[in-house]
């Protein structure tokens, strides 16, 4: 199975994304999983950088991800709703 690559985009590419970035990488390590990787990137640079991408997940609007899935939440932020979210990312890589 190939590596697995997670964009997260936020805003500004510098405190957010990191938040999100490393919780996701927490969640999904702690689940068992590890062959993928997560980078960030600012919400306008994503569209460009999608293809590269098998997931994208953004805390604010992004205009075209092409063809790659992307899920938009706070739920890293806040607390609200991660057990779903992380069960969606590991459903959308084909995990589950």
């Amino acid at each position: 199975m190939a590596r697995k690559r997670i964009l997260v985009a936020c805003g500004t590419a510098i405190a957010t994304s990191t938040v999100v970035a490393d919780k996701i990488e927490e969640l999904l390590k702690r689940r068992g999983f590890t062959d993928f990787s997560v980078d960030r990137c600012k919400a306008v640079e994503a569209s460009a950088r999608a293809a590269d991408y098998d997931l994208i997940i953004t805390t604010t609007p992004i205009h075209d991800a092409g063809g790659t899935p992307v899920i938009r939440t706070v739920s890293f932020l806040s607390g609200v709703g991660i057990d779903r979210d992380i069960n969606e990312i590991v459903r959308r890589l084909g995990w589950s």
